[in-house]
């Protein structure tokens, strides 16, 4: 499996969601609405979910290995970093 494109869009206003994410996958499969989240601990992705009946949050999508969530994580943290940088200059 390799993620062929991210795409990052920013969030403008205040707040600790700072991006919304797309990934593609293998050029054949897309997963939309990963969040970019600044945490006390630094900046995290949080997976597509949804509001369950009880009232918490499941995500819909997700990697089974914590490596592949790690992996996945960095990938998308250092592309948003890029964009940062590149709309700052």
């Amino acid at each position: 499996m390799q993620v062929t494109d991210i795409r990052i869009r920013k969030i403008e206003k205040e707040g600790k969601m700072k991006a919304v994410v797309s990934i593609t996958i293998d050029d054949e499969f897309v997963v939309h609405d990963i969040k970019v989240i600044e945490g006390e601990k630094g900046m995290f992705i949080a997976m597509p979910s949804r509001k369950a009946t009880d009232g918490e949050y499941k995500d819909i999508a997700h990697p089974i290995k914590s490596s592949t969530r790690e992996q996945l994580q960095q990938m998308i943290l250092d592309r948003y970093e890029q964009e940062v940088a590149l709309g700052e200059g």
